[in-house]
């Protein structure tokens, strides 16, 4: 099992639909997982640290654990099959509950809970992919071969 840093949500194109972003912390695997708009929101809100000015969802879930008393220790994203993601909750005493990974990662930022990954599911969805610097770089590069210098000349308007 790996543990993996929430990089955060990018939108692929054309179709506009958010991935959460997982990379592990100790390799250099990454996990892309499709998900909802609203998870996608959920979890791009509390990264940047804005506070809504009501509940989301998980917000109310982080605190109902408090009221109760019980703790989120991890998340679990378990399982593949057909091209879902599975996730489990892990609280306290060893309870757990099954959840989408998106929601599950939500929850997880606001409690300061680890997520982890069963080794077969990186296995079969982790990519390799280029360090994020080097892919910045490789984008320059190709804007530069693509400008011309009639590009910068200033205009009338």
């Amino acid at each position: 099992m790996s543990e993996m840093r929430i990089v955060g949500i990018r939108i692929e194109q054309p179709q506009n639909q958010p991935v959460l972003l997982l990379r592990e912390v100790d390799g250099d695997r990454y996990l892309p997982i499709w998900i909802g708009q609203n998870e996608a929101t959920a979890i791009a809100l509390e990264q940047q640290g804005v506070e809504p000015a009501r509940p989301l969802t998980h917000d109310l879930i982080k605190n109902l654990l408090e009221a109760f008393g019980h703790a989120l220790r991890e998340v679990r994203i378990v399982d593949l099959r057909e091209g879902t993601f599975y996730a489990d909750l892990v609280f306290d005493g060893g309870m757990r509950v099954s959840c989408r990974p998106s929601d599950g990662v939500a929850v997880a930022l606001r409690v300061g809970a680890p997520v982890h990954v069963e080794e077969p599911v990186l296995t079969e969805a982790g990519l390799v992919m280029p360090d994020e610097r080097e892919d910045e770089v490789e984008k320059f590069k190709e804007f530069l071969d693509s400008v011309s210098p009639d590009d910068f000349k200033a205009t009338d308007g």
